[in-house]
């Protein structure tokens, strides 16, 4: 099997598809772009640090990996919803949003 460079991607010690330079995961920006429907433009003005080149990149390695990469963002949707289900209890959380630290 052939494998591809992708410019502006590395893939750090964990396997985690990374900006080149930065510390933004690939999952990141597609998370955006699913998300809110952003196009590249769009994630450069959100990303200022981010070059046209780089975002583009970073959708090109998520369409060339996107079984993978949905999986992640379905495994990182688990995560945080599992997280927000075992926060504490009622009742404290109810006296935190009284207090407005909480919505």
């Amino acid at each position: 099997m052939k494998t591809i460079a992708y410019p502006h991607i590395e893939i750090n010690s964990e396997g985690v598809a990374l900006i080149s330079g930065t510390t933004t995961k690939v999952v990141e920006i597609v998370q955006d772009h699913l998300a809110h429907r952003w196009h590249a433009e769009d994630i450069c003005r959100e990303y200022p640090y981010l070059s046209m080149a780089q975002v583009h990149a970073a959708l090109t390695y998520y369409y060339d990996h996107q079984t993978e990469m949905d999986q992640e963002i379905e495994r990182r949707e688990r995560l945080a919803a599992e997280i927000q289900a075992n926060r504490a209890d009622p009742a404290l959380q109810e006296k935190i949003r009284q207090l407005g630290r909480l919505p």
